[in-house]
């Protein structure tokens, strides 16, 4: 399936030639998981050796925000797991789990947030942030912006500041930046929900 209607955003910060090359690796399914939905899949980026290194860059190069001005990435689980702590580990900071509920043996805070058909949780750790932690969060999509707010005021309930977001991918028309206030965010493509 032709990939015309993904529009790179921040991706350009690797140049034209990365950029495409990494577009080219975005799978897009037909029907998944309904009938009407395009399904994105980012994952043959993880799998070959190229897209992912360009992955890796392009998150680095984007930052909303400089490096310095945050002590922390926190991921989403799962697919933010997948690059987050490579993202810290880049930028020599430290990584924060944020997990779906009943995931975390030791004491959580959760925060609940609203889905189409009822409402989902995510946790993380009491010990995760630390009062006055400045925290970067990395997902691999941004939609309705759901459970972005919601990992946002779990680091703020926690005692931490969320400085900005980074996403691989957004989703045009359903305005999910809106929700997370006047806080800086790149994305780096673009395609309609």
């Amino acid at each position: 399936m032709t990939q015309s209607d993904i529009t790179i955003e921040r991706l350009a910060d690797v140049g034209a030639g990365d950029a495409a090359y990494l577009v080219s690796k975005i799978r897009t399914i037909p029907g998944f998981p309904k009938e009407g939905i395009k399904f994105r899949d980012f994952m043959p980026v993880l799998a070959d050796g190229k897209g992912l290194r360009i992955l890796m860059k392009a998150l680095q190069a984007s930052l909303p925000v400089p490096e310095d001005s945050f002590d922390a990435v926190a991921g989403l689980e799962a697919r933010g797991f997948l690059f987050g702590p490579a993202l810290a580990a880049m930028l020599g900071k430290g990584f924060i789990a944020i997990r779906k509920a009943g995931k975390l043996p030791p004491e959580t805070i959760a925060e609940e947030y609203d889905l189409e058909y009822g409402t989902e949780k995510v946790e993380i750790e009491t010990s995760a942030v630390r009062p006055g932690d400045r925290v970067l969060i990395v997902d691999d999509l941004i939609a309705t912006g759901g459970t972005a707010k919601a990992a946002m005021d779990l680091v703020e309930a926690a005692g931490g500041t969320v400085v900005g977001f980074s996403f691989v991918m957004g989703l045009r028309g359903l305005d999910g930046l809106d929700k997370l206030g006047d806080k800086p965010s790149s994305t780096l493509v673009s395609m309609p929900a």
